[in-house]
């Protein structure tokens, strides 16, 4: 349980790597009922100006914020999230194009106290979340990536 007083500005709160598949785009698709072809659609997705594929920005969303709710322990304690999407995830089909299970990317993610607030017993986490572009150089995905959980007394 993660307690407001043992907290302080700079604390780190973990991190972890997250590998995606052409497959995880489809499990997400289904779940969440975007079906946009530059999801899945090779063809689609580079006749509207992308090198390929492209994972869902909501999936690549949800996937950062996952580290701070494992590091609270309650989803529920999370009672803001932001960020900015600044640049495209893109997944390619696995070599060969034999298994859609086999991970051409990967989220990384890391996560520290940014603020605390100790009227509101709230911590401002921040969230630092990378990908390999198309030419397999790491880029940040998402920007000023923030969640801001309130922890009980």
């Amino acid at each position: 349980m993660v307690r407001f007083e043992d907290l302080e500005k700079g604390q780190d709160i973990g991190s972890r790597t997250v590998e995606l598949s052409r497959a995880s785009l489809v499990r997400y698709a289904g779940a969440s009922g975007d079906f946009n072809p530059i999801h899945w659609n090779e063809r689609f997705a580079q006749s509207v100006g992308l090198s390929g594929v492209i994972a869902h920005g909501m999936l690549t969303m949800g996937t950062a914020v996952q580290l701070v709710s494992d590091w609270v322990g309650d989803p529920g304690a999370i009672v803001d999230y932001q960020t900015r999407f600044t640049k495209p995830v893109p997944v390619a089909d696995a070599p060969g194009g034999e298994n859609p299970d086999t991970p051409t990317n990967a989220l990384t993610i890391s996560g520290k106290v940014g603020a605390l607030n100790e009227e509101e017993r709230t911590a401002r986490i921040d969230l630092t979340v990378t990908a390999r572009d198309e030419e397999g150089k790491e880029q940040k995905v998402l920007m000023k990536s923030q969640a801001v959980v309130r922890l009980s007394a």
